[in-house]
């Protein structure tokens, strides 16, 4: 068939990661959903293959010089992709947006609050009208000159710099000054410029001390050091630089984290008090719209401003069309269950799902068709009240005329898919299969697939057990945070605890800063019941390939101790670094430890290639002379968990480790796999079997940020019985959760709501699962009784 009226996407040979030579066709202008438990290859296939070779091929068509500014995906392992649209992929992005990044620019919505008020404003009698740029605190010509348009300002003060007035400069009175060799210089520097060195700090004259903290004057001046009386000391020219001016520095400048951490130590974050926090010039803020100013229209929730807009007096034709413009581009991110959100919200406040939401919402405005939407867990974060309205919008993008390739485990979105694209049967190397491709009814005759088993089949039921007595509890009182307003919440002790509630409501709030921080300050309180607390969040275990399973686990150190320990490694007198891939030594200096190296190809995107010194094995040809039971140390980093398992059978520290993986389900995963091709549920699920490895006989609580995110039925139930054997070996254990699954197997349900941002912040229900699923005015109840068969 001729490939322009050819109606499917065909994929042949697709080898990408563990994918086994995949021949799979999926039908245009479609909701194609791509399911499988974790680690069986459908993002492989959907984003890995599907998207990169729709990115690649973009790429060919944009002029040379333009292609090398842009950040590429590199070429995908597949023998040939026909049929396939213009591609736009919407990840959850692990990396954390810039502090400038806000609601507002990341759906464009601040610009058409800016027209607005640039166009259709009342301005002070006599203001010049202002372009948009002056409405914008990211542009010079809009930004508070105090605070360059971020709204706060850091500072510090003599009580800071100086926490110890009795000690004398030489005895490190200015606390705030660096260490070693460069503090000592600063005070020579000091002495040489005629100040009392030895004095009490609080002795010295108020102007002196006014001077040497805050000077922004950099005098230099000759230095005699005076140090050991052996050794020649030769005078030098030496630079002074204020406390006040060094920690400013380090602050804004250091590349290294410890020293900006320890920076921050000396200063204070409040509200810019020429703009009071609102980041923009004065002109900016004396025009209103509707008795309003921008800043505070900009902090209004979404589902207010939009009440703004319609109520508003008429002001002529050009403020009609940008009101209207602007609740045409509101709707679609309220319908997605975020109206809770204000424009001036930073985006590295949002949740991955909440900005993957946000982006889907700008994309339903912006008209396009005849494209592929790639989608990776839409239904992330959302209550179930919420993925209704997410249903409705992926199906107007398909009825715009788009292909819409879904990755998800939320049965309701598969269930409601056109297409399914299973991947399995299992993960890793037991994956990577097409076991159907098809309308989601012909998955039933798939025995092997693990989606069909819980997709058709009536819930299973957990076993009847008795709900858990509490042994304590940790009682919150007045707690004021974001959009809670004087709660008071009690957590019971020794069982397992869901928070419920939809986007927004405040369950993290609650959960993840008041509980988090009311158990922290109380861990050394004589008789708190707590003795431990973990939170287990979803964020990455390391942002370089360098950072892996092996060694955030800590088990790379148990491997490279066996390795040194071999007779041929004690032989040649190596000790434990000679096996690192980090440091020089043993590791191939050719890709410095990476094992793959950048192959530049002029015209054509950079590719990564195996480095051609090591192959890939990271280490150099000695390194890999030391064998450990027959295997190199590269080989032992390519093992999965589950056959290292087996191979270290008889170590125990390695043995315990490994076993804790394993019962988490993530033997699929391999020892020396970079933790920047981890999603954020095998991150999470990482760490607490690091957790579970140490287990410890201390009371621990447990808080869990929506663990069940990214995880197939299949593996959410293997999960929940390591969460219930915490439980039962005498722990606590609270997750914030929307699998109604989970919190129907729940001791104790507290749910938050009854809606989200201004709507929400009160505690609706609080008891066991049924009592909460009887609770009128609960969005949760009904979704709630439904899990639990009532």
């Amino acid at each position: 068939m001729h490939q322009s009226t050819d109606p499917y996407v065909r994929v042949r040979g697709a080898r990408e990661h563990n994918l086994r030579g995949v021949d799979v066709d999926i039908p245009r202008d479609a909701l194609t959903v791509f399911t499988g438990v974790s680690g069986s290859g459908k993002s492989s296939l959907a984003f890995g293959t599907l998207y990169a070779e729709a990115q690649r091929r973009y790429f060919e068509s944009v002029a040379p010089y333009a292609r090398r500014l842009i950040h590429q995906i590199g070429a995908p392992k597949v023998d040939s992709v026909t049929g396939l649209p213009p591609a736009v992929s919407l990840e959850q992005r692990r990396s954390t947006p810039g502090s400038r990044s806000s609601v507002g620019t990341v759906t464009l919505l601040s610009n058409s609050l800016r027209m607005l008020y640039s166009r259709a404003g009342t301005y002070p009698p006599g203001a010049e009208r202002l372009d948009s740029d002056a409405f914008s605190p990211n542009t010079a010509a809009g930004a508070c000159p105090s605070c360059h348009g971020i709204g706060r300002i850091h500072r510090t003060d003599e009580q800071l710099l100086v926490p110890d007035p009795d000690l004398s400069i030489r005895q490190g009175a200015i606390a705030a000054w660096p260490g070693a060799w460069q503090g000592k210089n600063l005070r020579d520097i000091l002495e040489a410029l005629g100040h009392d060195v030895d004095a009490p700090w609080r002795e010295l004259p108020a102007r002196d001390r006014e001077w040497i903290l805050f000077t922004e004057e950099q005098p230099v001046v000759t230095v005699h050091p005076v140090r050991e009386a052996e050794r020649i000391q030769r005078p030098y020219q030496g630079t002074y630089m204020s406390a006040h001016r060094y920690v400013m520095r380090t602050f804004a400048d250091s590349k290294s984290a410890s020293l900006r951490a320890r920076a921050e130590k000396f200063l204070t974050d409040s509200p810019c008090p020429a703009c009071e926090g609102r980041r923009l010039r004065p002109e900016a803020l004396a025009v209103t719209f509707a008795g309003r100013t921008i800043a505070e229209l900009a902090a209004a929730a979404l589902t207010e401003l939009d009440g703004v807009l319609a109520s508003a007096p008429p002001g002529g034709e050009a403020a009609r069309v940008l009101a209207e413009d602007l609740r045409a581009r509101i709707a679609p991110v309220t319908e997605l269950g975020l109206g809770y959100l204000s424009l001036d919200r930073t985006a590295p406040s949002l949740s991955a799902g909440e900005l993957q939401r946000l982006r889907l919402a700008t994309q339903l405005k912006s008209g396009l068709f005849g494209v592929v939407y790639v989608l990776d867990e839409p239904s992330a974060g959302l209550h179930p009240a919420d993925t209704e309205a997410l249903l409705t919008v992926l199906d107007r993008l398909k009825a715009a005329g788009n292909t819409v390739f879904v990755v998800e485990h939320h049965l309701e979105v598969v269930r409601h898919a056109d297409w399914l694209v299973d991947v399995g049967p299992l993960a890793g190397e037991h994956g990577g299969r097409v076991l159907h491709s098809g309308p989601p009814a012909g998955l039933a005759d798939v025995a092997e697939s693990a989606t069909a088993r819980h997709l058709f089949a009536p819930p299973e039921r957990e076993r009847e057990r008795p709900v858990r007595e509490a042994r304590g509890a940790v009682r919150l009182s007045g707690v004021d945070r974001h959009n809670l307003r004087g709660v008071t919440a009690e957590f019971p002790l020794g069982v397992f605890t869901a928070v419920t509630g939809v986007s927004g409501s405040g369950k993290s709030t609650l959960v993840g800063q008041a509980l988090a921080g009311e158990v922290t300050g109380r861990l050394a309180e004589p008789g708190f019941p707590v003795r431990r607390l973990v939170e287990v969040d979803q964020k990455p275990i390391g942002r370089t390939p360098r950072s892996n399973l092996a060694t955030y686990t800590g088990l790379f150190d148990v491997v490279r101790r066996l390795f040194t320990a071999s007779d041929e490694a004690r032989a040649r007198g190596w000790k434990a670094g000679r096996f690192s891939f980090n440091v020089p030594g043993g590791r191939c200096e050719t890709c410095q430890g990476e094992g793959f190296v950048s192959v530049e190809l002029l015209f054509l995107p950079s590719t990564y290639a195996p480095c051609p010194e090591c192959g890939g094995a990271r280490y150099n040809a000695e390194t890999l002379q030391v064998r450990y039971e027959g295997l190199t140390i590269a080989e032992v980093l390519s093992l999965t968990v589950e056959a290292a398992a087996v191979f270290f059978a008889e170590v125990p520290a390695a043995a315990r480790s490994l076993r804790a993986l394993e019962d988490i389900g993530l033997g699929y995963l391999r020892l020396g796999q970079p933790a920047t091709e981890l999603s954020g549920g095998e991150a999470q699920r990482i760490k607490l079997a690091t957790e579970l490895q140490r287990l410890r006989r201390d009371h621990t609580l447990y808080l869990l940020d929506e663990p069940t995110t990214g995880l197939h039925p299949a593996d959410v139930r293997v999960l929940l019985r390591q969460l219930h054997g915490l439980v039962e070996a005498g722990h606590s254990v609270v997750v914030v959760e929307h699998d109604m699954d989970v919190v129907a197997g729940a001791d104790w349900v507290i749910d938050l709501g009854p809606g989200g941002g201004a709507e929400g912040g009160r505690v609706v229900a609080s008891g066991t699962p049924s009592e909460v699923a009887r609770t009128p005015g609960s969005r949760t109840a009904g979704y709630l009784a439904r899990a639990l068969g009532v």
